[in-house]
């Protein structure tokens, strides 16, 4: 038998040598066998008949024991060869595709119940809001003025609404751009939009923070966002994003969304502080960096 796949071969006559032993061994047993047979032949019946038992089972637990270890051996050898061909093949299996990595973060995200305090903060800047999530359905609830917005996953893109004592009413697109409370944030960062651009592709696999991550490419399908692409890296194990790098239609690195630190919460893990920074165009200079913090 052959397993070519993984360079083990295995010859039909492996034991050529062994087996010539073992039947040189079966021989010389049984020619001892036939001396102690004669001897029995003077004993009584009964001792005649318990010393022919015996050797019977003497000579069946050598046999068993010697099939055992040839058994034992045979084993192990296909054990090992089907354990090497999984590992080569687990190697040799390519990523998923963006599509599939973009569809699992969005139905992570998707899934979450939480109802937090949070804040933006930039420089000697506090600004509080609330967070509420009911699956797919996000809350953001800011103060001084009251603002209260509302995003939608849905399976094929996102809804950005602003709620108000009347109702809800689908966000301004012209408006998506804007900075909310003059901070580095803005209400297209809040929307997700990216994460539905059909433009993407896997880039290889880099660490952000320790963290495995598959890094993806996202083209904006229009000149309606503020990116002309994206590189997102996503977190292997979890489906999380730990970092967003947004660039302009300048090709110019615009604003970097990262991690800095989670919390576990009721068993689960959550984000509890996002470090926003928006460069000089053209430049690797930080012009303002704001933080995007949770609190139980």
């Amino acid at each position: 038998m052959r397993v070519n796949s993984i360079g083990l071969r295995f010859n039909r006559y492996p034991f050529n040598k062994q087996t010539r032993g073992n039947h040189e061994a079966r021989m010389t047993s049984e020619a001892n066998d036939g001396c102690q047979v004669s001897n029995i032949e003077g004993m009584t019946n009964p001792e005649a008949v318990a010393s022919r038992q015996k050797l019977r089972m003497m000579r069946s637990s050598f046999e068993h024991s010697s099939l055992f270890r040839h058994s034992s051996f045979v084993i192990r050898h296909l054990v090992l060869a089907i354990c090497l061909a999984v590992t080569l093949s687990t190697r040799g299996q390519s990523p998923p595709s963006a599509k599939d990595i973009l569809a699992s973060v969005r139905m992570m995200e998707s899934r979450q119940q939480i109802d937090l305090q949070g804040q933006l903060r930039q420089n000697d800047v506090v600004i509080p809001f609330r967070l509420v999530q009911n699956g797919p359905l996000i809350r953001y609830s800011f103060s001084n003025p009251d603002e209260t917005l509302q995003l939608r996953l849905g399976e094929n893109s996102s809804r950005l609404d602003v709620v108000s004592d009347a109702g809800t009413e689908k966000f301004a697109g012209s408006k998506l751009n804007e900075r909310i409370r003059d901070t580095s944030v803005t209400y297209e960062d809040l929307a997700f939009k990216f994460l539905y651009w059909p433009a993407a592709r896997v880039l290889g696999e880099e660490k952000v923070r320790t963290r495995n991550c598959w890094k993806l490419q996202l083209r904006a399908p229009s000149r309606e966002s503020q990116y002309s692409n994206v590189l997102l890296w996503v977190d292997k194990a979890s489906g999380a994003l730990m970092r967003m790098e947004g660039y302009d239609w300048n090709a110019q690195l615009a604003k970097r969304f990262e991690v800095v630190s989670a919390q576990k919460i009721e068993e689960r893990w959550f984000l509890k502080q996002m470090r926003i920074e928006e460069f000089k165009p053209g430049t690797s200079h930080v012009e303002a960096r704001t933080y995007l913090e949770i609190k139980k």
